[in-house]
């Protein structure tokens, strides 16, 4: 690390802790003595007021807290920074609304002369190709926020074939493959959900009892309170490597991947109404699995790429 860009950081940390000594420089950012002396009679040369205290517990204390510089970035953040926001681009819906062109624009007048040339020269070098969301999601900020203050909403949720209310304590909101999704525990049903946003048509705050504690749930590990049914049917089939890559590409909380023997199967649970959906997702891996329990799964997937034969 350079100096100049580990004195911004120091700046920053010795702002946060008020007080600190010459171990904490040096464990901090991994310097010798002689290097975080020196740091420190920089530092003051800069104008922060430090005083020493002497003793077997002295140290340095900041005499008032700073007003700290702007921010500094090295090119090698600018580009991280920058490209990270290509996302953006693909969605027509994001949480509060940020608009990519706003902050392209805004972020390119930030940027030194040097480093927009060198931006501009770079995007014609990465691309970023992906599923572009196509279906507004116009309640994505309520949603991330009653996760984050553990509210409970009352949704109303428009499926292809009706429309359902359902109380939820969302958890998380993610995007994948050009939808956002909302983890949330269906308050009603007591079970884990996954709700599609560009779905939910209107929603409300509600007080809402519930006796799960979600406290400790979060985007990595909400699948955990995934449940089957009763209705639940169970399912297992064998499935090649090209399969396990496309399943990692999309997973559901039902769904797993098992080594038995040497070999590798998919296996899970779907309920009777959701059939049309585990045969076209099934469907999608072409060849890469072949199902083995249950037979009937079996027999409508063969009955289902028959269907599709005789409309070519």
């Amino acid at each position: 690390m350079k100096k100049s860009e580990r004195i911004n950081q120091m700046l920053r940390f010795i702002n946060q802790k008020q007080m600190f000594t010459l171990k904490n420089l040096m464990d901090e950012f991994q310097i010798s003595k002689r290097t975080a002396l020196r740091d420190i009679a920089s530092l003051e040369e800069l104008g922060v007021p430090l005083f020493v205290e002497y003793g077997r517990y002295g140290g340095y204390r900041l005499v008032k807290s700073m007003t700290l510089p702007p921010i500094s970035f090295t090119s090698q953040e600018v580009f991280a920074l920058y490209f990270a926001m290509q996302a953006l681009q693909s969605f027509v819906s994001s949480p509060f609304q940020i608009s990519f062109h706003s902050i392209h624009e805004k972020f390119l007048e930030w940027a030194s002369p040097k480093q927009r040339e060198k931006i501009e020269n770079l995007q014609n070098r990465v691309a970023f190709y992906h599923a572009e969301q196509t279906n507004e999601c116009i309640y994505l900020e309520e949603l991330l926020l009653a996760a984050v203050q553990s509210k409970s909403l009352k949704i109303h949720y428009h499926t292809p074939k009706q429309m359902k209310v359902r109380c939820i304590k969302p958890i998380s909101i993610y995007a994948m493959k050009g939808n956002w999704y909302c983890q949330a525990y269906d308050l009603d049903k007591n079970a884990y959900r996954v709700f599609r946003c560009d779905r939910i048509t209107s929603l409300e705050v509600v007080d809402h009892e519930y006796t799960i504690d979600l406290s400790n749930v979060n985007i990595h590990n909400a699948h955990s309170l995934w449940k089957p049914t009763e209705q639940a049917i169970r399912f297992k089939c064998s499935i090649t490597d090209t399969g396990l890559e496309k399943f990692k590409q999309q997973q559901f909380p039902s769904m797993k991947v098992i080594k038995e023997d040497g070999k590798m199967y998919l296996t899970g649970t779907y309920i009777p109404t959701e059939l049309d959906f585990i045969i076209s997702y099934l469907a999608s891996f072409g060849k890469s699995i072949a199902i083995i329990d249950p037979p009937l799964l079996k027999e409508q997937l063969r009955e289902y790429y028959l269907d599709l034969i005789n409309h070519l």
